[in-house]
């Protein structure tokens, strides 16, 4: 089982209106770590959802959105705190910029003492990712979670930026330095890593992260695929796919899904695994996650792809 964990909003996305005292909002279910639980479910695989879930409207409805998906509810604590909302811009090209509603929200307020003691055994891997990993006590009530799963779990961590929620972008290297060392996988954007470390090389930041304790580290590139070194040194590159980009909300999510999915249909979801992985090995774990994100990009929002989108047979 996936246990994905922190982020549960609803995007909101404006639809045009000749009227300019008017606003029709299309709102869809988001959360990059969310958007991971959906990817692996849509996969094939049992993943589940541990945040804080708001009993109003949206809350309802991410509830019904989970049911749905096939998306473990048991770790779901609820609150009668507003569900987080993100206003969410595309512009030319698809690309997404983010405004959230999110002072006092359902997952912005997990408290330490609320993180489960114990783990059932069924759970092999926790992936944490995004605002929930820097914004208090969320992010403390995870880094918990994540010390105390580490030793027995496959950990995934995507810092996935969101300055307009947290600004002091030193916070944010401050809590990727803390959860990097427990991290199995790390997974960053080559946006993320620029305003994390201007100036700096992607390949240099992963290189770093793998001294700091990760196994695999991995730098997506947009159109120009993805890039991933492993703490044995082993190294891969491969090259994006063209499609016809509607927008690319939730691709990186589908990029990690899809790591995490193809670890496990390798038997690789282990530290020793990975350590014994060789060029080629990382090259058709790339080459997956790029493919299964292209398909993202070609539709709107976060609707992540199935294995009959990727051409893959049901899982026994």
């Amino acid at each position: 089982m996936f246990l994905s964990c922190g982020d549960c909003l609803f995007d909101l996305f404006a639809v045009p209106q000749e009227d300019v005292a008017t606003v029709a909002l299309s709102g869809r279910v988001g959360g990059s770590p969310l958007n991971v639980a959906l990817g692996l479910a849509r996969l094939g695989h049992h993943a589940g959802y541990f945040t804080k879930m708001s009993g109003d409207l949206f809350g309802e409805r991410i509830r019904g959105f989970m049911e749905r998906e096939r998306i473990d509810q048991r770790f779901l604590i609820p609150t009668d705190r507003n569900t987080t909302l993100a206003m969410v811009s595309l512009a030319a090209d698809g690309s997404a910029s983010y405004a959230f509603y999110i002072d006092g929200t359902a997952d912005r307020s997990i408290a330490p003492e609320e993180v489960p003691q114990s783990l059932p055994a069924e759970v092999e891997v926790v992936h944490v990712a995004s605002y929930s990993t820097v914004t208090e006590p969320t992010a403390s009530a995870l880094l918990k979670l994540v010390r105390q799963e580490a030793p027995n779990r496959f950990v995934s961590y995507d810092p996935n930026v969101r300055a307009s929620i947290e600004p002091d972008l030193d916070v944010w290297r401050a809590k990727v330095a803390a959860l990097v060392p427990f991290a199995a996988l790390v997974k960053a954007s080559e946006e993320d890593i620029a305003q994390l470390y201007p100036g700096r090389a992607v390949e240099s930041v992963i290189a770093e992260w793998v001294a700091a304790g990760a196994e695999m580290a991995v730098a997506t590139l947009g159109e120009h695929g993805a890039i991933a070194q492993t703490a044995k040194g082993v190294a891969a590159r491969v090259p994006g796919q063209a499609v016809a980009v509607v927008d690319t909300v939730g691709a990186g999510d589908t990029f990690q899904a899809a790591l995490l999915a193809g670890l496990k249909e390798r038997g690789a979801l282990s530290r020793a695994a990975i350590a014994g992985f060789a060029g080629n090995d990382l090259e058709a774990l790339l080459g997956f996650a790029v493919k299964a994100a292209a398909v993202t990009c070609t539709r709107k929002g976060a609707d992540l792809p199935r294995r009959a989108d990727l051409g893959l047979a049901p899982l026994a």
